[in-house]
């Protein structure tokens, strides 16, 4: 009980941390996405090689779990989301599997068919020093796999943190970008373009990618924290009341024993009187 209070202590210290991270950064991501939307509704990007449609063949699956275990089922829902994809959903296609975290790492590093880290830098121990500039490095490295046409579609899977209780598992599409259809005449605002708008988004994308894979990762740490800090807490609660069980156990057998040496010196003392 004191180790899994211990435990609930620290894992609420880094989440407020980790919390400020994601909640700081997620109006920067939602407005870059929101601007290359809004570009992307007057720009023809299938000439981006970011954005080139072709048949689905190869798929790469980047799964975020943490390093370490004893948070609930937050590792377990993102490994069972993947083995979903690929086995069921991608199941006639060529699938690897990119593992941001020990814990999906270990599931996958033994199976050849899908394991890829070893094909790509910088991925181990992200969770040990996650800045923007180390995430970056993946994401450059999976850009330019889909640009040398190794992998036709990117897909990256991750617990958005909603609170401490709380995390939703996410399959977002992170290549090919499909350009965004806007209804009606509304291009979602004017802008002035220096030096103009191809240079622009062709500058924008590559940002709003690796930017939309380090909210990903943010949004992963928290939710971790958070589901071991309440993981720990029902542990705790749970340890509580065993101890109080025991508690009460004991004193019943204790009570019991002195109850019987009563009955046995009464018993002798009146043996003795007889």
């Amino acid at each position: 009980m004191q180790i899994t209070s211990a435990m609930k202590m620290v894992s609420a210290a880094k989440l407020k941390r980790a919390q400020d991270a994601i909640v700081q950064m997620r109006p920067y991501a939602e407005k870059l996405q929101e601007i290359l939307g809004n570009l992307s509704a007057t720009l023809d990007l299938s000439e981006n090689a970011y954005s080139e449609a072709r048949e689905v063949k190869n798929i790469l699956i980047v799964g975020i779990t943490s390093n370490r275990g004893l948070c609930g089922g937050f590792n377990n829902n993102i490994i069972k989301r993947v083995k979903g994809l690929v086995n069921d959903d991608f199941a006639d296609s060529n699938v690897k599997v990119l593992c941001l975290g020990k814990k999906i790492k270990d599931v996958y590093k033994k199976t050849d068919n899908y394991y890829i880290n070893d094909d790509l830098a910088a991925v181990e121990d992200i969770f040990n020093d996650l800045t923007f500039d180390n995430v970056a490095i993946i994401g450059q490295n999976i850009m330019e796999l889909f640009q040398d046409k190794t992998f036709d579609k990117v897909i990256v899977v991750y617990n958005q943190f909603i609170n401490a209780a709380s995390q939703n598992v996410m399959t977002e599409d992170f290549l090919p970008i499909i350009p965004v259809i806007e209804e009606g005449n509304n291009s979602g605002g004017d802008y002035i373009f220096e030096p103009g708008k191809s240079e622009i988004v062709e500058d924008l994308i590559p940002k709003s990618l690796k930017v939309q894979l380090f909210k990903g990762l943010l949004d992963s740490q928290a939710s971790e924290h958070g589901a071991r800090m309440t993981a720990m807490h029902k542990a705790t609660d749970n340890a509580n009341d065993m101890k109080n069980e025991l508690t009460l156990s004991y004193n019943k057998a204790r009570q019991a024993a002195i109850t019987n040496e009563i009955l046995e010196i009464v018993g002798g003392a009146e043996a003795l009187n007889g």
